[in-house]
This record gives structure tokens, sequence and C-alpha cells, in this order.
């Protein structure tokens, strides 16, 4: 079956990922289309894939059977007024965050649109994204889209373009969560003694077997937690202390504040 031509706007670390997990799955490079104005980028793009970008759109997007933006939401204005008069038929699958569906029509005339909220691990194949689908995306276009997206993770399927906002709070800025859990126990660790390399080797070790042992078991993290906690032992006292301090409610609220300017961002963009 011969592979579709899929044009990039924006050449930057998402499209990358995508571009390497696609040639490494046999996607011929001449049926990939790069548009990157920053040159650095382009030469950065020459030198790992062996990608020729081009610094404009022209009229070659035109042979685009999907498009996929992947530039800065604040600059998609500027980089969708020269792509339009080549896309509107091609399949739109847009990677940008705050960027909602009907402003992506309303800029390139297509009505084919996905919208894809990925996250960072992403790059090493390790990602989730959250995707939605306009009515007029057929199942086919539904399939090309995970296709392509394979080579990044998995993903994941919701009914209603608003439920993107929850998936950006939750898994888009996520992995920041994590982040700032394994340098709250890396400093914990220096205080208790311990070297700086040895709490993070610790720190990451522990919370990767855990998310493991998590996406492997039966059981729901409430169950896994109660089993590594025994009355009046070491996790009770660290269980007690972050309950104590309103830990959980405190997480909760910072998705929800995260969800709320996922909100705001599209309201903005789409202005």
């Amino acid at each position: 079956m011969a592979k579709p031509m899929i044009a990039f706007i924006g050449g930057g670390n998402m499209a990358g990922a995508i571009i390497g997990g696609l040639l490494k799955a046999g996607h011929p490079r001449e049926q990939l289309m790069v548009v990157e104005p920053y040159e650095p980028q382009r030469a950065k793009l020459a030198a790992d894939f062996g990608l020729t970008a081009v610094a404009a759109a022209d009229a070659s997007l035109g042979r685009a059977e999907l498009l996929m933006w992947a530039v800065k939401p604040q600059l998609f204005a500027e980089a969708a007024a020269p792509c339009a008069p080549y896309v509107a038929q091609a399949l739109q699958l847009s990677v940008m965050a705050g960027i909602r569906s009907d402003t992506l029509v309303r800029a390139t005339g297509a009505t084919r649109v996905v919208r894809a909220m990925p996250n960072t691990p992403a790059l090493i194949g390790a990602g989730i994204a959250g995707l939605y689908a306009r009515p007029e995306v057929t199942a086919a276009d539904k399939t090309l889209v995970e296709q392509v997206l394979a080579p990044t993770g998995t993903v994941l399927w919701v009914a209603r373009e608003a439920d993107l906002d929850a998936v950006t709070a939750l898994s888009g800025s996520g992995p920041a969560y994590f982040f700032y859990f394994v340098e709250a126990m890396m400093d914990a660790a220096v205080e208790l003694g311990l070297s700086a390399e040895q709490g993070r080797q610790l720190a990451l070790a522990t919370c990767a077997g855990a998310a493991a042992l998590a996406q492997q078991s039966t059981e729901s993290p409430a169950v896994l937690r109660e089993r590594v906690t025994s009355k009046g032992g070491t996790t009770y006292a660290a269980l007690a202390s972050l309950q104590a301090d309103g830990v959980g409610p405190a997480i909760q609220r910072a998705v929800k504040a995260a969800q709320v300017r996922a909100r705001e961002l599209g309201d903005e963009f789409g202005a």
C-alpha cells in the first residue's frame, strides 16, 4: 500500500519525534515534507533525518494527504495564512495546545480536523496522546492518525473537544508534576545523608517501578498503596504526613488549575 504524503508545519521536537518514528517504521523519506522557517532547526532536520525542510509554504503542500500542525500556538495564524490556499482538502492533525478545531477550520478551509494533545515522553516513544476528531473525520482518517502517532506511544480518543482541556491538565502537563515530585524526593535524600546521584537513582527507579507495577496489575492504585502500608510502619508515617499537609487535594487543585488555563488559552487563540 502506498504511503501517504505527510506535511509538517513546524519542525520542532514533537514533529521530530513523529518524523523519526515514521522513518523507523519504513515511511519513505520522499513522502515527508516540512515547513520550518528557523534555519538552525532546518539544519537539525537535515542532520538527524536527511530531510530538506523549506523555509516557507508553497504550492507543493497541495500534494499532502495529511497536514500536521506543530508550531507554537501563538504563531499559528502567521503560519496558516500562506498554507491556506493549498491545504483545504488534506486531513489536518494538530498537536498545538490551545488552538481549537473551529479556529483551524476558519484558518485553512479544511473540515477534516483531528486535534491531538501529546506529552513529552513521546520523544522516547513512551507518550500518550488524547485525540478528538470533528464529525467530518472518517474511520480511515482516524486509522491514519493512529498509525502516524503510533511511534510516539499510545492514543486515547475523547468524544468532546472540551475534554482535551482535561487531557492537557492531566497527561499533557503531567510529566512536570512527576518531575516536581522526583525533585522533592531527591532533595529529601540529600537531607537524609545520601548523595544527589544516589537520591536520583533511588527516586527514578522507584517511580518507574511503581508505575510499571500499576500498569501491569489488575488492582487499583489505592489497593496497591494499601498493600505497601502497614499500620504504624514507615510508609504509614509518610502517608499520614502527606495527608496532614493536604497533598492529595493540592494535586487535584493543581490539575484543575491547568484545565482552567487550557480553556483560557483556547479562548485567547480562538478570538
